[in-house]
């Protein structure tokens, strides 16, 4: 079992956002997040870095399924509705960094968005697509 140094209790350390406090949960309807458990917390095993919650827009669900991702068409057979604009969503990290380049970035929750988001994305650029800073 996990032992988390922190808390000196059995289990893991809660995840934390790229402004430092705990993360917040991006989506519970649609469900996301590598885990399916609403937030985009990571691990090893997620390869893809599923940590930058997202705000769909058209233009990117547009821009991604130019790009072979086509996260707008259900697929029931996995129990995936698909997304439409508005819906919140746990994106890979480099995937928002391949769209803002693109001109096409979504806007971000700044405070459901895991703080290993870092190593692909810039957190200025995050902080100029957030829609959770007052």
């Amino acid at each position: 079992m996990p032992f988390d140094e922190a808390s000196g209790r059995p289990g893991r350390r809660p995840s934390l956002n790229v402004l430092g406090g705990q993360l917040d949960t991006c989506s519970v309807s649609p469900m996301t997040g590598f885990f399916r458990n609403g937030c985009c917390d990571t691990s090893r095993e997620d390869v893809g870095s599923h940590t930058v919650c997202v705000v769909m827009t058209a233009e990117f669900l547009a821009f991604s399924k130019a790009q072979g991702n086509d996260l707008s068409t259900p697929v029931p057979e996995f129990g995936f509705a698909g997304l439409k604009p508005d819906d919140r969503w746990c994106l890979c990290a480099p995937r928002w960094q391949e769209a803002l380049d693109a001109g096409a970035a979504p806007r971000v929750v700044l405070r459901a968005t895991e703080q290993s988001a870092l190593r692909y994305c810039d957190l200025a650029e995050l902080k100029r697509f957030a829609v959770d800073l007052s």
